[in-house]
């Protein structure tokens, strides 16, 4: 088992700090400036009060933070594997490759689809949000509460049939992970312990070879 050193925890720890400085300054450059942008051309958007345009913004921004400081943390965890353990992530990173190019394109896409599910689901959310208003903007009969409520709920219908579409495709995606591991057996543990045998065997050679201090050569 490896111990870490407080020399990697601060590094860890500035590295998820730089990722989540670069998630809020890059989804804080999109999203302010198309808050101005709106507040600026849609009359509908200068009507809202200010908390519900600061919530829009943090909605944008604060997954981006998230995600951009987990994603550096990973990279540095990643960069400082070494031995077995390097070994075998690259061997898995190898076989995923494999795999992937050995789908179809609607595979891939069905693939794709089920590990940002989530982010699909977000989008579809945010993006029906933005055609809804903009379509029932044009009314001119109806109150500014009245559209909110309008544009909410197309948006929530909109998300619920995503949600339904990513339920089937979960479910086939599944079936088909079970299939393939009742037709395959993982060895990687096989793999892993065999290489740190081989890591212990060279490190005792190592030993044995090196000249010992204590006599003179």
């Amino acid at each position: 088992m490896k111990i870490v050193s407080q020399e990697e925890i601060d590094g860890h720890t500035n590295a998820t700090i730089r990722g989540a400085a670069e998630g809020v300054l890059l989804s804080a450059a999109v999203a302010i400036p198309g808050s101005l942008l709106l507040n600026r051309r849609w009359a509908s958007y200068r009507a809202l009060p200010l908390p519900l345009k600061v919530m829009g913004t943090v909605i944008v921004i604060a997954p981006c933070l998230s995600i951009q400081a987990e994603r550096r943390g990973l990279e540095f965890d990643r960069a400082h594997w070494t031995g077995a353990g390097k070994w075998e992530l690259d061997r898995e990173a190898a076989e995923e490759e494999a795999r992937w190019n050995a789908l179809t394109t609607k595979e891939k896409i069905g693939d794709w689809a089920t590990r940002h599910q989530y982010s699909i689901i977000l989008g579809s959310w945010v993006l029906s949000m933005a055609v809804a208003g903009g379509i029932i903007s044009r009314d001119r009969h109806q109150t500014i509460p009245q559209k909110i409520v309008q544009v909410r709920m197309w948006a929530q219908g909109l998300t619920i049939g995503v949600l339904i579409g990513a339920g089937i495709l979960t479910h086939s995606q599944r079936q088909a992970a079970l299939q393939q591991r009742s037709r395959s057996v993982d060895h990687s543990w096989q793999t892993f312990l065999a290489e740190q045998a081989r890591e212990k065997e060279e490190e005792r050679r190592v030993h044995l070879n090196a000249p010992n201090p204590s006599y003179p050569q």
